[in-house]
């Protein structure tokens, strides 16, 4: 179990010679892309997955491979209802999983949106923070006391982190010009700060919280970029390595993107990953604040594993929903 994991490995890679029988996961946002990958690379090894995503229609078709892979390997899938633009609907569910009380070993938080047109969730919050970030710390808090001694969060993050810091004085663009990109990372660093204020309430009881940059990678998620602009960023990337003498970027497969997230979870120490934000199956260093924006070029900003930040970030989310966690 002390292989070297890097950029090209896949989820399968990761998993090789585990066996979950009895580990029970939690993955949002298996309707497409990672999720859906994530919950079949941990079912096929075994685990009892529980898939939440808004669309149940579109996951129950995305999700037979899952289903055959399960059934192939002793694991198990089930499919719960969660609409994360709709804190009713959160509430709903994690309601629902409290009542039937049965614990997890593993929460991956993988469900979001990326570069939305401007536009509100159903509570009225900016769209990507209030899914991204607010549908998740709701979702995740409440069920919180089904997470067993010794089990983990897992945060999908993004490179895209960079773009921005969390604003708490102005998180829904009320009072700034609204940026899809600018929105993106502040929701992105919220997923980082959250792992990092959750691990230093729930380590004590042997529970730890990670956050995860999958890496790039041609999903769903990308639905609302204008390729053009897209393609812009990865030139502007490329001779960003040029320079520094590196290799081209190359889009990760979805079993590569998968695989961080199941490191992060299942294999890597849980002392190395607590609190840390994660890329390419290992923890990042922190980056110098002139480093380039690329999602290719590994680091974290400082202000996105920053304590003070992450328990301000916490409060004021709270405030936000009005609830205390």
């Amino acid at each position: 179990m002390t292989a070297a994991f890097g950029y090209s490995s896949t989820t399968d890679d990761v998993l090789s010679g585990w066996n979950l029988a009895g580990k029970r996961v939690l993955v949002t946002g298996v309707s497409a892309g990672l999720g859906v990958e994530t919950a079949r690379a941990l079912a096929a090894h075994g685990a009892q997955v529980v898939g939440a995503a808004r669309d149940l229609r579109k996951a129950e078709s995305a999700t037979d491979e899952v289903r055959k892979d399960a059934a192939a390997s002793s694991g198990s899938f089930e499919l719960i209802a969660l609409d994360l633009a709709s804190l009713k609907s959160v509430r709903a569910c994690a309601d629902h999983l409290l009542e039937k009380g049965k614990p997890f070993d593993v929460v991956i938080a993988n469900a979001g949106v990326m570069a939305t047109p401007f536009g509100h969730t159903e509570d009225g919050f900016e769209t990507q923070f209030g899914t991204n970030h607010i549908g998740h710390f709701v979702f995740v808090n409440r069920i919180a006391p089904l997470i067993r001694a010794g089990g983990r969060l897992v945060n999908l993050s993004s490179a895209g982190h960079r773009f921005a810091n969390v604003d708490l004085d102005d998180p829904n663009f009320d009072r700034t010009p609204y940026d899809p990109w600018v929105g993106y990372g502040r929701s992105k660093t919220a997923n980082i700060l959250f792992a990092v204020a959750f691990d230093q309430r729930h380590r004590e009881k042997g529970i730890r919280a990670a956050a995860v940059h999958p890496g790039g990678i041609q999903t769903e998620l990308g639905r609302h970029v204008d390729m053009s602009q897209l393609q812009a960023m990865v030139d502007q990337i490329n001779k960003e390595l040029a320079a520094e003498g590196k290799a081209a970027f190359e889009w990760k497969t979805i079993p590569q993107g998968a695989a961080t997230s199941v490191w992060a979870g299942i294999v890597a120490p849980a002392d190395q990953v607590g609190g840390r934000y994660c890329e390419n199956c290992h923890v990042s260093e922190t980056a110098p604040d002139d480093q380039p924006l690329g999602f290719s070029i590994e680091g974290v900003r400082g202000y996105a594993v920053d304590s003070k930040n992450a328990e301000a970030l916490w409060r004021r989310t709270e405030e936000l929903v009005g609830e205390h966690f």
